[in-house]
């Protein structure tokens, strides 16, 4: 019996149609800035997509540009204007950036109050001690789409593959917080067939196509795919699809799965930032 497809792109539908009534009703276009240091395509792409979004549901996107060459004197700048400037609500700095800038040094020039993707120290802080105020939205999603298809976390071992303060950090909290035992591996872990055979829950994101495979869960796990990879000229994620399904209980796809959750939960970021600022 194959398993569950968890369709991510039709909960962030929903979640896009509650926002974009929540939006009307309260008679506000909120302003969401995108900061991109240099031409990276990806980069570009996503930003497109975030553009998309905040068009269907009455959000405001301004993308502010600054060439490859940016010192992070000018990209303080930069910020520092957008964090002065009461039109704006939130503030992403568009990742990856080039090498010559500290990227837990950027993220942290954001006011903790216009801190859409959740990345401050003082977000990430509040979300630790299990009083988060704005969760980065790849791991929120995680846990919508999981709440959506009522899995229970509760008592659960969790696996969480790849380190990230944007994903596996932060996501692994947010299962620890309802109760799941939770498992962090990373590249320099020697056993992953070992631990991933015992989870009830695998989330990977470690960007590295094919990396979980079949012979690797348990029957009836749930699979998390959030690596986003380029295999053969299309998009995959960590999971080797085709093998999972046949054992797992449900898995998120790759596209369709987290991605579209993403931007969905980034926006509904973006409204906690207005609310946390302009009613008060």
């Amino acid at each position: 019996m194959s398993a569950i497809i968890l369709n991510g792109k039709k909960l962030a539908e929903k979640i896009k149609n509650e926002l974009a009534i929540k939006i009307k009703d309260l008679g506000i276009k909120p302003q969401l800035a995108v900061i991109r240091v240099g031409n990276d395509p990806a980069s570009k792409t996503y930003i497109r997509a975030k553009a998309t979004a905040c068009a269907e549901v009455g959000i405001k996107l301004r993308e502010e540009f600054l060439p490859e060459s940016a010192s992070f004197e000018e990209l303080q700048q930069k910020v520092g204007g957008l964090n002065k400037n009461l039109e704006i609500d939130g503030i992403i700095i568009q990742l990856p950036l080039p090498q010559h800038v500290d990227t837990i040094k950027a993220v942290n020039l954001i006011n903790s109050t216009k801190d859409a993707d959740g990345l401050t120290a003082y977000n990430q802080g509040y979300l630790y001690m299990g009083y988060p105020k704005i969760i980065p939205a790849t791991p929120l999603g995680a846990i919508k789409l999981l709440d959506e298809y009522k899995i229970n976390l509760d008592g659960k071992q969790a696996v969480v593959i790849g380190r990230s303060n944007l994903v596996g950090r932060p996501l692994a909290a947010l299962l620890e917080q309802r109760n799941s035992t939770v498992t962090v591996c990373h590249r320099h872990t020697i056993n992953l067939k070992e631990i991933t055979k015992q989870a009830d829950i695998i989330a990977s994101a470690a960007g590295k196509s094919n990396l979980i495979t079949g012979d690797m869960i348990k029957p009836r796990a749930v699979v998390l795919d959030i690596g986003i990879n380029h295999l053969d000229g299309k998009i995959c994620g960590d999971a080797d699809f085709e093998t999972v399904k046949e054992l797992a209980g449900a898995i998120s796809p790759v596209p369709g799965g987290i991605g579209p959750l993403t931007v969905a939960c980034l926006l509904e970021n973006l409204l906690t930032c207005y609310q946390q600022r302009r009613l008060k």
